[in-house]
């Protein structure tokens, strides 16, 4: 059959409608075919065991550890590194062929498969930046209700309190038909709190029984939250050939516009994970607050805030601290302070 001649498959995701694209070791095409979501696992135990290339989503890291247990080979792809090798026009047959032809490219980047576990606790920071996101939007709907009946506060946890107090002194004072949306926004405040508090607790009783974890909560500016996102997201820190390789995965490193010899280095790029590099950024400025405070424990800090702005020097110690992450992680040793 001409199947087994088959040694290479690019795979393009979709949600119920797939497309293959199969070539043999001289490249010349075997298959291509659409499949529905119920037919592909069927389909491929027909196949022989190869090499299978499909872009990185949120459904491939499911479709790649179920072809794994298969006996595939599978490897996932940034969807901007297959974009190159598509050749004319945007369609499905098209986009499966240039994932075939990127897989084999000896220089292509390659995205580690998920475990479900890793997955499980990643969603657990999703929903608790969704929740963040939805109490965020009822604060400043109370403020702005407030503040239309002349009732101002300020921004911040504190804010947040005397709109509470003021909500509850003054509404004796404000029109009946305010009452109840007022009521029902400090319900839900009170409701996303409790369930935001609920889950910090689960991301930290995972990083107390995770030694990875533990270990990056001993670097400054890392808590918690922002080690338990690192270790979910990165599985073998070795697949990193350097903390730089590693910073630049989450778009903390400079982007370049360099010609001619000259180097011309610009702000971050800002690509990667968003989550870990927004964590790291926070935890940076947390200590760049302290360096003010205690000039003779970051001298360095302090030197580079006498010359720097504190945004930019926030970025440079969170560009560090994902060096300084990738360094514990490869070598399973916890955070050393200077001596000197």
């Amino acid at each position: 059959m001409a199947f087994e001649k088959i040694s290479v498959i690019g795979l393009d995701l979709a949600k119920n409608v797939f497309q293959l694209h199969a070539v043999d070791e001289a490249g010349d095409v075997i298959i291509r075919r659409q499949l529905r979501r119920n037919q592909l696992l069927q389909f491929f135990e027909k196949l022989p065991r190869c090499l299978v290339g499909m872009e990185a989503c949120s459904t491939s890291h499911y479709w790649a550890r179920e072809l794994g247990r298969q006996g595939f080979e599978v490897k996932l792809m940034p969807p901007a590194y297959v974009k190159p090798y598509v050749k004319r026009g945007k369609n499905d047959a098209a986009d499966a062929e240039a994932i075939c032809e990127a897989v084999t490219r000896p220089t292509m980047r390659f995205v580690p498969v998920k475990s479900c576990e890793r997955q499980a606790l990643l969603m657990q920071h999703k929903t608790r930046d969704l929740l963040v996101r939805q109490r965020t939007a009822l604060i400043n709907a109370l403020r702005g209700h407030l503040a239309e009946f002349g009732i101002v506060t300020s921004q911040g946890r504190l804010g947040l309190r005397a709109a509470i107090e003021a909500l509850s002194a003054a509404q004796e004072f404000l029109p009946e038909p305010s009452w109840q949306p007022f009521e029902h926004i400090r319900k839900q405040l009170e409701e996303l709190t409790h369930k935001i508090a609920e889950l910090d607790r689960i991301i930290l009783r995972w990083c107390r029984n995770e030694a990875a974890a533990r270990r990056l909560m001993t670097i400054p500016g890392v808590g918690f939250l922002t080690a338990a996102a690192i270790a979910a997201s990165v599985g073998d820190a070795t697949e990193f050939k350097s903390g730089r390789q590693f910073a630049a995965w989450l778009g903390l490193t400079p982007r370049q516009n360099s010609s001619g010899g000259k180097e011309r280095l610009g702000r971050i790029s800002k690509q990667g994970d968003r989550t870990i590099r927004r964590l790291l950024v926070v935890g940076a400025t947390a200590v760049v607050r302290r360096a003010r405070l205690d000039a003779a424990s970051f001298p360095w800090i302090a030197r580079l805030l006498g010359r720097k702005p504190a945004k930019l020097v926030s970025v440079a110690i969170a560009n560090k601290t994902a060096r300084i992450a990738w360094a514990i992680l490869t070598r399973m040793e916890n955070y050393r302070f200077a001596t000197t």
